[in-house]
């Protein structure tokens, strides 16, 4: 009995070190082939700018290409359960949101994922304010002005949004609980078509990630009237924060990063981490990524982990306060 005890023992551990090898050499080969990234947003949004600027650098890293596939819908949850059932192999990642990550499984009665258990964390990208962007033609240049509209002309007032559970919307709701202001949500299929419908003159307003309308600003195609943060952006510094202008404690952020489904081998998941790290750090994408109005975050997977849990429960109680939910 102690014999066999002491074969079966020796398989065992013959078969971790044989296993624990096949990982290893998985890394040292990876990747061989083409590399899906995907976007769960339409094109020309903010995720789909920072994963085309980190997609190209890793198809130079890799010599392997990086395809962005962008697979939008559901508030980013069609995409994100696509990745959630790929092979756990590194050739399908994504990259994630606050609103696939963190804040959709608050607000969704029925989620077609787990975050928490489906997904193993990259590295955190990029850390974004949103702006509060109006028409140029809108009949206000000013957040007081647009709130004294509003009380003025009420119901007329709406805003645009990426999606039901994006911080695109939840930047509406919280202003509206914390200034006392109503300004109907029109949710969208990914920011660009509310972008081009603000523009259009059919919604009022979109509180939109910086980096997806920093240069219809600039241009004086749309006009900016606030920036979520608690600090002015430096690429914007003329623009007020909505704290400045009377909401005492308004503050929210976009954040984005690089996720894998969970069973991705850890020694892929490593490489991949030091690999963009290492490209986020370059400083042509770092200047770039300032550029967009955005703040440049590589850290480990470990850190990247912590951060979507504080997150999720942040932007839960949120949510039940603000008393919204989608079936």
């Amino acid at each position: 009995m102690y014999a066999v005890s002491l074969k079966i023992g020796a398989a065992v551990l013959m078969g971790f070190a044989v296993g624990t090898g096949a990982l290893a050499q998985s890394a040292d080969n990876y990747p061989n082939r083409s590399i899906t990234m995907v976007v769960a947003f339409p094109a020309a949004g903010t995720t789909d700018i920072l994963a085309r600027l980190i997609g190209q650098k890793l198809t130079d890293k890799f010599k392997q290409t990086v395809v962005v596939e962008n697979r939008p819908g559901a508030g980013g949850n069609i995409g994100t359960a696509y990745v959630a059932k790929a092979a756990p192999d590194g050739y399908t990642i994504m990259m994630g949101t606050i609103g696939t990550q963190s804040i959709n499984p608050s607000l969704y009665k029925k989620m077609p994922y787990d975050a928490a258990k489906d997904f193993v964390p990259i590295t955190r990208a990029a850390m974004v304010p949103n702006l509060l962007v109006v028409n140029k033609d809108a009949p206000f240049n000013t957040l007081p002005e647009m709130m004294a509209y509003g009380k003025a002309n009420p119901g007329k007032l709406t805003y645009g949004s990426s999606g039901n559970g994006t911080t695109l919307h939840l930047s509406g709701e919280l202003f509206n609980l914390m200034s006392g202001s109503k300004i109907t949500h029109i949710p969208y299929k990914g920011s660009t078509p509310a972008v081009a419908d603000l523009m259009g003159g059919q919604i009022s307003m979109i509180f939109d990630n910086m980096p997806s309308v920093i240069q219809q600003v600039k241009s004086g195609r749309l006009k900016a009237l606030a920036v979520t943060s608690a600090q002015r952006n430096a690429q914007l510094p003329e623009i007020p924060t909505i704290q400045e202008l009377g909401v005492a404690g308004y503050e929210v952020w976009s954040w984005f990063g690089l996720l894998a489904p969970a069973a991705t081998p850890k020694p892929i998941v490593d490489k991949l981490n030091a690999t963009i790290v290492d490209i986020i750090k370059q400083p042509d994408v770092q200047a770039k990524i300032i550029e967009l109005g955005a703040v440049p975050v590589p850290e480990t997977s470990a850190e990247f982990g912590a951060f979507i849990e504080a997150e999720t429960l942040k932007w839960a109680k949120v949510i039940k306060e603000a008393n919204i939910g989608m079936d």
